[in-house]
């Protein structure tokens, strides 16, 4: 889905988004945004042949339980969904969304717990967070191996050299709302 898109634009006001429309972005990420907003935007990114991934836990007024998931695979059909919620993920499979499974850095024993539920989920990505471990990066690319399941890196990204060192510690994207990262043309 991401192809060769390094830095995922990660909106979260609608001056950006319809920016972000009429560059040379392929992914849109929309976080914050209000479940009555969420069908145009969707509507109009897909017009703008733009490929949209949906944070679900973000989503204001959704629901994500298995009829808010059916909302989104059904209705809106974003091409991707973001969750740290297994329930979210696996129903997030069941509707042939790309299923990203955030999953937070706070300690060993949170990463241990993650690992067990990406295992059973098999999202199609992962998103870490913070994205400013390349270490840590690494030490996850490396147990996820064989599994098929990439990586993107989110969280406290604050310059070029974070994008680089994620990407080279394993991480095929990055994904911020930083707009001074984005590395494509706004117009």
């Amino acid at each position: 889905m991401l192809h060769n898109q390094r830095v995922l634009p990660a909106v979260k006001q609608m001056k950006e988004f319809d920016k972000l429309l009429e560059s040379e972005t392929e992914v849109i990420v929309l976080l914050d945004t209000r479940l009555s907003s969420l069908k145009g935007m969707v509507k109009y990114a897909k017009r703008a042949s733009k490929k949209v991934i949906v944070h679900a836990d973000l989503i204001q007024g959704l629901k994500t339980d298995s009829y808010g998931m059916e909302y989104l695979g059904q209705d809106l059909k974003p091409d991707g969904v973001i969750s740290t919620r297994t329930n979210v993920i696996q129903l997030a499979k069941k509707y042939k969304l790309t299923a990203i499974q955030r999953m937070f850095l706070i300690d060993s024993q949170a990463i241990e717990h993650n690992l067990n539920l990406i295992e059973q989920t098999q999202p199609d990505y992962v998103e870490v967070l913070p994205g400013v471990m390349p270490h840590v990066i690494s030490d996850i690319k490396t147990q996820i191996d064989g599994q098929n399941i990439k990586i993107i890196a989110g969280g406290l990204i604050r310059t070029q050299e974070d994008v680089d060192q994620a990407i080279n510690a394993g991480a095929t994207a990055v994904s911020t709302s930083l707009k001074e990262l984005w590395d494509f043309n706004l117009s």
